[in-house]
């Protein structure tokens, strides 16, 4: 989920203050007037009364028994007019379609925005640094920096990708797109050493500003000239600055933006070297990336390096503990599989001759290799598939990593969940209304209603539960992780009711899906994927692993429900009946009761 899951799955259908409206209403919600998008295509989604037609630009519509209706047009780009009908009552409708390719200068220039690198980056010696330009065609480029003169070569194809939400529509293909006028280049500079001046002498020990890269474009035998906007540096390995994460679970990814895929989260006291920046981006010395917002540098500081021998054991009543005493608080990563638990330790050397580990609830035995200099990395072997939650956190630098036991059910025959504790997390609330159907209708408010139902449900059959909010208030995604990390439930569960993004069929999808991120969510995911889908002869949307926020909390398997589509015509129908909503929190109780006895 970005900000609101109705934002990405959910969101490409947001209002706020949304109330809800009168099925006689003649409305359409969706788009706004004067909407833009780069789709090509776009739905229109609006109730009027049953009787009568419905036309748009003339053409009669489908709807639902109820009058709904969510049909998709092309876009032209540019300027797209809609004029919706129902009797006497017309709405218009401009919607702009963006074009996705880049506007071409005009004579002599460079495309507006068009130079990268177009932040500060930094780089160590040897280290790839690339160059873009968009100008006119069969023009000359090139790029000069530190006395090197870079040739740009046109780059008239490119493989374009889609974005991540094109998996929910099924047109996640990669496409060729002409871009003429593109020019790329790459460097190296080989060391930071070399530059040398009547007053200035850099030694191999120091970085080196390189300043920015002057681009230079010829074009019908005229010539211009044009800074960069990003200064470039060689850092010298020498003389790396260490960075520590302040954050309480440092956000490391695989690139320096959020569009690059999460790393496990770095504790708060990890130190790293910083072996690259890109903007407010840090690359540290392991490989991932980190918003320098995240991170204080640490004057003076040398690489941090560490040696570990032993591994300390405790075990809590409902927890094992494993500790790890590091000389320095260093980046880790983890990787779960179905019947082990890996950690990994960077910048780290073993010395290892004694670990302690009793016959334990969790653990059937633990594993430790010397993977490459300077990764150590602890394979923990466990009795059960099914895994219930984990914790790290430096103390001092101590690594403290708690495994959570399997929760105790005490089988009570007519109180089957007693002694479990669930979370339940009705998505969005307050301002953030969520997705929304064709009366104005919010997603907000039928997830309170169905997790209100749901909870009653749980509640029966014996089960603790916490919600994240039981009134129409606004609950930050932040404040709703923290609860699951605080409460530490058997299982979390957040409840939300679906969208699509405009490239999708609106008036033809529907059906539950489910979200799931840690590999210990999975199995819940999949099991009440087709509990649902079975029991309630609903259409089967599919599971998705997600990077979203109430998938990505790690205390606990943590799973994100979209159990039908707002937008859908017929399916709002039945999600926003109260006699289906009441079945539905009779079967959502029901499978987590038959999940458990697995």
């Amino acid at each position: 989920m970005k900000k609101l899951l109705g934002l990405v799955i959910l969101g490409f259908i947001v209002t706020s203050s949304v109330v809800a409206l009168a099925v006689s209403s003649f409305l359409v919600v969706y788009p706004p007037n004067n909407h833009q998008t780069r789709a090509e295509k776009i739905f229109l989604i609006g109730t009027a009364p049953p009787d009568g037609q419905v036309l748009i630009n003339g053409k009669p519509i489908n709807r639902s028994p109820a009058g709904h209706f969510a049909p998709s047009f092309p876009l032209q780009v540019g300027d797209n007019l809609f004029a919706v009908r129902h009797q006497n009552q017309e709405l218009k409708i401009k919607v702009t379609r963006l074009s996705t390719q880049p506007e071409l200068p005009q004579g002599l220039a460079f495309a507006k925005d068009s130079l990268t690198p177009a932040a500060d980056i930094a780089r160590l010696a040897g280290e790839l640094i690339c160059f873009s330009a968009i100008a006119p065609p069969n023009a000359s480029v090139s790029v000069n920096l530190a006395n090197q003169t870079i040739s740009l070569a046109p780059q008239p194809q490119q493989i374009s990708l889609p974005s991540n939400s094109a998996a929910l529509t099924g047109n996640n293909q990669p496409t060729a797109q002409s871009i003429p006028g593109k020019y790329e280049g790459c460097t190296t500079v080989e060391k930071p050493l070399s530059l040398t001046s009547a007053n200035n002498i850099i030694s191999a020990a120091q970085s080196r500003d390189l300043g920015k890269p002057e681009f230079q474009l010829t074009f019908k035998g005229e010539t211009i000239t044009q800074p960069g906007t990003g200064n470039i540096q060689i850092l010298s390995p020498a003389k790396l600055q260490v960075a520590e994460v302040v954050a309480d679970a440092g956000v490391a990814r695989t690139g320096p933006s959020t569009d690059y895929s999460r790393l496990t989260p770095l504790p708060q006291g990890t130190r790293a070297s910083i072996t690259g920046s890109e903007g407010e981006w840090l690359r540290l010395d392991y490989g991932g990336w980190i918003n320098s917002k995240e991170t204080r540098v640490l004057p003076g500081a040398i690489p941090p390096r560490t040696v570990i021998r032993s591994v300390g054991y405790r075990r809590l009543p409902s927890v094992t503990e494993i500790v790890f005493p590091l000389q320095v608080p260093v980046p880790v990563s983890v990787q779960q599989n179905d019947d082990n638990f890996t950690l990994t330790l960077y910048n780290t050397t073993a010395q290892t001759d004694t670990i302690r580990l009793d016959d334990d609830p969790l653990i059937y035995r633990l594993d430790w290799q010397q993977l490459i200099p300077g990764q150590a990395q602890y394979t923990f072997n466990l009795k059960k598939a099914q895994q219930w939650g984990y914790k790290l956190k430096y103390d001092n630098t101590t690594l403290v990593l708690t495994l959570r036991h399997p929760p105790t059910m005490k089988g009570e025959r007519r109180k089957p969940l007693s002694g479990i504790k669930i979370l339940l997390d009705p998505g969005h609330g307050g301002k953030e209304s969520g997705a929304v159907g064709p009366t104005g209708y919010p997603e907000k408010a039928v997830n309170l209603v169905v997790s209100k139902l749901f909870r009653d449900q749980l509640l029966k059959r014996g089960a603790t539960v916490v919600m994240t909010r039981d009134t129409d208030i606004e609950v930050s995604l932040s404040d709703r992780m923290a609860m699951i990390d605080r409460e530490a439930p058997a299982i979390a569960l957040s409840i939300h009711y679906n969208a699509l993004p405009d490239s999708g069929d609106a008036e033809n999808t529907k059906g539950i899906g489910t979200f799931w991120y840690h590999p210990q969510a999975h199995s819940l995911a999949i099991f009440m994927q087709k509990y649902l889908v079975n029991k309630l002869n609903r259409p089967d949307y599919g599971v998705f692993w997600n990077n979203l926020a109430l998938t990505r909390p790690s205390a606990a398997p943590s799973v994100l429900l979209e159990l039908g589509f707002m937008i859908n015509p017929q399916e709002f129908e039945w999600l926003t009946n109260s006699s289906e909503q009441k079945k539905l929190a009779k079967v959502l109780a029901e499978g987590v009761v038959e999940w458990f006895n697995q």
